[in-house]
């Protein structure tokens, strides 16, 4: 608040506090106006009692706080406020009083006056709120606190289109404390929140600065009140001045991974892909999506999408209308060589796969023959047509799999490192976060059902990375290849499943067990409690990407997989679920048994 609206709000209230003494003393007598005027209010001692009692008042309002609030959005803290203000302000005369015997002012004057103020002062700042809502001016402007006096804050705090009200700032750096940006104050530490939340009636917390921790620490202190929580937008746009409260997105699951996010430089990216011809299989799915609208920024001289669900690909084709659409099964060997021949792609993005656990461990010949038998056509159709570079988008289920769906992208990865190819590789991934069938869009429709949210058991862990971060991975990974290799991301420590569900029913605004229960079912066939990223005979080594490592793994000799491999293919094609299995064991046990350690070494 500006200060001469602070000074006005005091005269008014000073007026106020002299008016209630004058309603105090005609109660005690009877509003015997003459009586009243030659008894309390002709001396100069008298006098200067009832100025000094107003003045005293109005400045412990001000101590309190009572001018930092807009009095049209005042509720029970502020008259709480009033009380608190009138007692502390009251005592002091009340002591003179009693010490004077009633002689300058009525012993129980000063109580009645205590009590109008009360309610004279308290009154009119509730009347100001009800008149507002009578006039047809409802209370929609949105109290904020923000987190960070930091530059976003500020450019928050500068939004001129007001829609908001900005109570302050907290911020837990000492050289912050006391300060004011923009007339808005710095009112106290982080762990200040929730009592500011109460005594300030916040209804939106904006993260000016949403590091990992803060956000998590955020979350955990405003469990329980009804407040919005928001962050700003992108720092392309907080250089741009673009940082406004309708431009402030909620906060996302994202947010919550307690880790930085990997970002990609795009000028690292750029020289591979303009102008060159690339294909995405896959390309209907989260990931091929994401993966062709990057692609797209970078200027390919045709971007070719391969899918064998024609709805999804076609939706991808309305957002990306220079794209050339291709509806094949990549298992489709010769219409794929076809596509191959036709186009003769420089770049290739392998992102085709079954990738549901339970759902392929009851079909694995299913699993099998997408995720082995696809990868090889498409790896085939690769090397026939002199493709540059090749990325297979792999998951840390294959490290030591125990199911179906790990063990065959394991094959799909030996396959890739016994090609040996220059510029052929493979990249892992945790989780994605927001993936088509995955924990979290599970979770957010059973939250909208009212629950309960389902956790298969309280100790299960996950790597977790986001959608522009397995971008990320695979784009960058495109430019380390050599031959064969795999490439991981710094995906932080893993999180907890249950502790994943605890914070999206907090983001959607509930709380868990209170507002949405959380059930516990038991691990489904083929699931692990914890994820490995490296596997028991594999190590890294650093890139010379930051956050990007290269797993050194075994490479099946060339007598692998042999004639087992066409074996497998035909339990595939006859629906044999158990030989698939027993079969697919026994080539990923002759892979990791035989063969020798890759030696390549990354060019500097």
């Amino acid at each position: 608040m500006k200060p001469l609206e602070k000074l006005g709000l005091a005269a008014a209230d000073f007026c106020l506090v002299l008016a209630s003494i004058v309603i105090a003393l005609g109660l005690r007598k009877e509003f015997d106006w003459n009586h009243m005027v030659a008894q309390f209010l002709w001396s100069k001692a008298q006098l200067a009692f009832v100025l000094g009692l107003a003045a005293t008042t109005v400045f412990t309002f001000y101590l309190n706080g009572l001018y930092e609030k807009v009095w049209r959005y005042a509720g029970v803290h502020e008259l709480v406020g009033v009380i608190k203000a009138c007692m502390w302000s009251f005592i002091p005369f009340q002591l003179m009083v009693l010490a004077d015997r009633g002689q300058i002012f009525p012993r129980s004057g000063l109580v009645l006056t205590g009590l109008v103020t009360v309610n004279i002062c308290g009154g009119v700042r509730l009347l100001l709120r009800q008149a507002s809502q009578w006039m047809g001016k409802p209370i929609t402007t949105t109290r904020v606190i923000i987190v960070g006096a930091n530059d976003a804050g500020e450019a928050i705090a500068r939004d001129k289109s007001r829609k908001f009200v900005p109570i302050g700032f907290v911020d837990d750096r000492p050289d912050r404390a006391g300060i004011s940006i923009h007339g808005v104050p710095v009112q106290g530490k982080l762990e200040d929140l929730p009592s500011l939340i109460d005594s300030h009636l916040v209804t939106e917390v904006v993260l000016a600065e949403p590091r990992p921790a803060d956000v998590k620490r955020v979350m955990d202190l405003v469990s329980g009140k009804e407040v919005k929580l928001r962050v700003v937008p992108a720092m392309q746009d907080l250089v741009a001045g673009k940082v406004e409260m309708n431009r402030l997105r909620q906060l996302s699951i994202e947010d919550l991974l307690e880790r930085e996010p990997i970002k990609v430089d795009p000028e690292l990216v750029r020289p591979l892909l303009a102008g060159k011809r690339v294909l995405i299989t896959g390309a209907g799915g989260s990931i091929g999506s994401e993966i062709a609208r990057q692609v797209a920024s970078f200027g390919p001289e045709k971007l070719l999408l391969v899918g064998r669900g024609e709805n999804s690909l076609y939706e991808i084709g309305l957002e990306l209308p220079q794209a050339t659409l291709l509806v094949c099964d990549v298992c489709r060997e010769r219409i794929l060589e076809r596509i191959f021949e036709e186009h003769r792609p420089h770049f290739v993005f392998h992102a085709a796969a079954h990738k549901h656990v339970p759902l392929m461990e009851a079909a694995p010949a299913e699993a099998v023959y997408t995720n082995v038998f696809g990868t090889r056509a498409v790896l085939n159709a690769c090397q026939k047509y002199g493709v540059e570079r090749f990325v297979l988008l792999s998951t840390d289920k294959a490290v030591n799999p125990n199911n179906v769906m790990g063990a065959t992208k394991r094959m799909a990865e030996k396959l890739v490192a016994q090609m040996a190819h220059p510029g052929y590789a493979a990249v892992r991934f945790g989780n994605v976060l927001g993936s088509r069938g995955s924990v979290v869009p599970t979770m957010q429709k059973q939250i909208s059902q009212g629950g309960p949210v389902t956790v298969t058991d309280p100790a299960m862990t996950r790597y977790f990375m986001t959608i522009p971060e397995a971008v990320t991975l695979v784009l960058q990974a495109s430019g380390l290849a050599q031959g064969g290799e795999i490439y991981l991301l710094d995906m932080g420590k893993p999180v907890r499943i249950l502790d994943l569900a605890h914070n999206l029913i907090r983001l959607c605004g509930f709380e868990p067990e209170k507002d949405i229960p959380i059930k516990i079912t038991g691990c489904r066939p083929g699931e692990k409690l914890e994820e490995q990223l490296v596997g028991q005979n594999e190590s890294t080594e650093p890139t010379r990407l930051s956050k990007v490592a290269k797993v050194i793994t075994r490479v099946p000799g060339q007598e692998w997989p042999g004639e087992q491999l066409e074996e497998l293919r035909q339990h595939c094609l006859n629906g044999d679920q158990r030989q698939c299995r027993l079969l697919l064991q026994r080539l990923l046990e002759r892979a990791e048994g035989q063969g020798e350690s890759s030696a390549q070494s990354e060019a500097s």
